[in-house]
């Protein structure tokens, strides 16, 4: 008797196999440490979280299904009630960087919709409300004086900016991370602190991602925050624990 195995067959016990291996993941967790634990937020910048700005049309309907707007500013608002460091990782585009030879295929419909554009880089001129500035109702815990502010990454993650260098200085290594975009940003930041020796906790429902005929960018980034992120939180469980933190 031969077995015929059809496409679909094949996907389906595909499908089977991978909920599988999903559910048999350990969850090693993350135990909040006070003094070596901080709050990282990517991207919280206007075209990305406002409806006013230049990717809203592809954003939005993520941000707005996970309440990502109000999600980020529990983290934010949690964290400053008790005095844990807080981390922004921004992204910024200056003149001379539209100025590359090549770009990847996201890079290059950043730079064509003008996304994260500034005016310089020792420049404000037109930054207040731009694009690139950040959603408003974030500005009271950004700009208190303490959040620190890593220089701008270039493409999604840290590896060309300053923030590894600033959370080392703090003697940082266990980071709670949410923001923009989830299987861009958020997840290249996650990717490469793993890769730093830090343990990072994704916040899955304070990030958002993409909708494109391509695909779902967010439902891609669960997958990969729960194969690689030492734990995976809602909003409500990182508050919870943060707010419970000794």
């Amino acid at each position: 008797m031969k077995i015929r195995f059809t496409v679909t067959t094949i996907i389906l016990a595909a499908i089977v196999y991978a909920g599988t291996v999903i559910a048999a993941l350990p969850d090693p967790g993350v135990t909040i440490v006070p003094g070596r634990t901080a709050l990282l937020i990517t991207d919280p910048q206007n075209d990305f979280l406002s409806p006013d700005g230049v990717a809203w049309g592809v954003v939005g309907k993520s941000v707005t299904d996970n309440n990502t707007v109000e999600n980020i500013d529990s983290l934010f608002a949690a964290a400053k009630a008790n005095d844990m460091p807080v981390f922004v990782s921004p992204h910024y585009y200056y003149p001379t960087d539209h100025g590359w030879h090549f770009e990847g295929a996201l890079e290059t419909l950043m730079h064509n919709i003008g996304m994260f554009d500034r005016d310089g880089a020792l420049s404000t001129k037109g930054f207040e409300g731009s694009g690139a500035d950040f959603l408003e109702q974030y500005k009271k815990y950004i700009n208190d004086g303490a959040t620190v502010i890593s220089s701008p990454h270039k493409v999604y993650g840290p590896e060309t900016n300053d923030l590894v260098l600033q959370l080392r200085k703090r003697g940082i290594d266990k980071v709670i991370l949410g923001g923009m975009s989830a299987n861009l940003c958020t997840e290249s930041h996650m990717r490469e602190l793993i890769e730093q020796g830090f343990e990072v906790a994704v916040v899955s429902d304070a990030t958002a991602a993409a909708i494109l005929e391509e695909g779902n960018g967010y439902e891609s980034a669960l997958v990969n925050f729960r194969f690689i992120a030492n734990t995976v939180w809602t909003t409500e469980e990182a508050v919870e624990k943060i707010n419970n933190a000794k």
